[in-house]
């Protein structure tokens, strides 16, 4: 009975082994969805795009884009978690991901054994940018600004606990400038009303600098990373500028829902790696203002629980809450 029942353990294993290699031959046989948990024309909506459009031209398959906006990502992100492990339903997460549970309570996840990693995708730093109408033309005076009228000067982002939440509330902890911060549903209704001057002021990210900052709409005071950019050369870094020690940049990941078959994720692993290699996208993604950083699913397991602790530590130490 033992031999018999070892032999049937076997035989299934060997199955469910051919069954999941013959799935990952023959996927994708249908369109992906290919979920993006903010409003559409921000940062992981523009990246989303590109990547969507070359794996499409890849796989022979639609990577289809839906915006799932909300909760700093979490509606969008739960639905993704609770879809079936297929490799048809994706998520693109940013750093948003991992700072979410700090901020919430109640997430109806867990972010990191309730995804598997299929990919980093790119980093990029954000820029501090200003109304032109703001009496300050950099850090130092943006700064002395808002302590002279406190709570009269905003900053706006894509909504509670996310990145740009976080960079402007580190920005206050680490100066102590009063400054108000101002929550939307997306980083384009934030970018909009800070062309129109309704708020002063956003860490934004790269793509909205550079399709306002060279035509006078928006003043960039300060990038966050610890080097400047190659696309704002002329900008400084807020170290540079002033603020030393800090820094911080945004990076965004490809997930699926936990249990998706490895060769999938493997097969999806490496047709990224080609798509980020391939001229073009270099180039698209060099314009939309990030830089290529393809890792392994289980480097990109790693970086979560990682990114976890550290932003953890940031919403601690900067008693951001939400408004």
């Amino acid at each position: 009975m033992k031999i018999l029942a070892k032999s049937i353990l076997v035989a299934a294993i060997c199955a469910t082994t051919a069954f999941s290699s013959v799935h990952a031959q023959t996927y994708p046989n249908k369109p992906v969805r290919l979920v993006v948990p903010f409003a559409p024309g921000g940062f992981t909506d523009v990246v989303a795009r590109i990547l969507g459009q070359r794996l499409s031209m890849a796989l022979g398959q639609q990577f289809v884009i839906e915006n799932k906006a909300g909760a700093g990502s979490i509606i969008g992100t739960d639905f993704v978690a609770k879809s079936a492990p297929d490799g048809y339903t994706l998520v693109m997460v940013s750093t948003t991901h991992v700072i979410s549970p700090w901020i919430y309570k109640n997430i109806p996840y867990d972010p990191l054994k309730s995804f598997t990693a299929v990919s980093k995708l790119v980093d990029s730093p954000y820029v501090l940018l200003v109304n032109p109408k703001v009496a300050a033309t950099n850090v130092k005076e943006f700064i002395a600004l808002a302590k002279a009228a406190p709570d009269t000067i905003h900053y706006a982002s894509s909504g509670n606990g996310s990145s740009q939440h976080l960079m402007g509330g580190l920005f206050v902890a680490m100066t102590g400038a009063p400054l108000k911060h101002v929550p939307y549903k997306g980083s384009s209704g934030a970018a909009n009303d800070l062309v129109a001057g309704v708020v002063e002021s956003s860490f934004a990210g790269v793509p909205n600098a550079l399709s306002q900052v060279p035509q006078g709409r928006l003043r960039a005071l300060a990038v966050t990373t610890a080097k400047r950019i190659p696309q704002l050369p002329d900008v400084p870094t807020l170290q540079e500028a002033g603020v030393p020690g800090y820094e911080a940049s945004v990076w965004l990941a490809l997930l699926a829902p936990a249990g998706t078959p490895r060769e999938i994720v493997n097969k999806l692993n490496a047709e990224i790696g080609k798509a980020m290699s391939h001229p073009e996208t270099r180039d698209a993604l060099y314009k939309a203002g990030v830089e290529v950083s393809h890792s392994t699913p289980e480097a990109m397991n790693d970086y979560m629980a990682h990114e976890m602790v550290r932003w953890g530590k940031v919403v601690k130490d900067t008693g951001t809450k939400l408004e």
